[in-house]
């Protein structure tokens, strides 16, 4: 079966696009099954938004190391009864698990 350039519609902008038979072979390597239903700017566009999240800084907690007692941050909210170890103190911690 030969492929050819296919016009689609954009499920969101509603423009046309081509899905050229370059992207048709590489959706084929692949295993895709199902043609793409966004147009390529707007695939980009989704793709940042879902990104945006993950590009906000974390928010630190800051925090009194339970083995030597100095002051850091985690990026986690720490929770009763657990102790919280600066940097140092929780490579050591792990080396002694291992």
């Amino acid at each position: 079966m030969a492929l050819e350039d296919k016009t689609l519609v954009c499920r969101d902008c509603g423009q046309n696009f081509v899905f050229t038979v370059g992207e048709q072979e590489f959706y084929l390597s692949r295993g895709l099954q199902n043609e793409p239903s966004r147009c390529p700017e707007c695939r980009a566009t989704r793709r940042r938004e879902r990104r945006g999240s993950y590009n906000q800084p974390r928010q630190m907690y800051t925090v009194i190391c339970a083995e030597c007692g100095t002051e850091t941050t985690v990026p986690f909210e720490p929770r009763e009864g657990r102790p919280v170890y600066c940097r140092e103190c929780y490579a050591k911690q792990k080396e002694n698990l291992q």
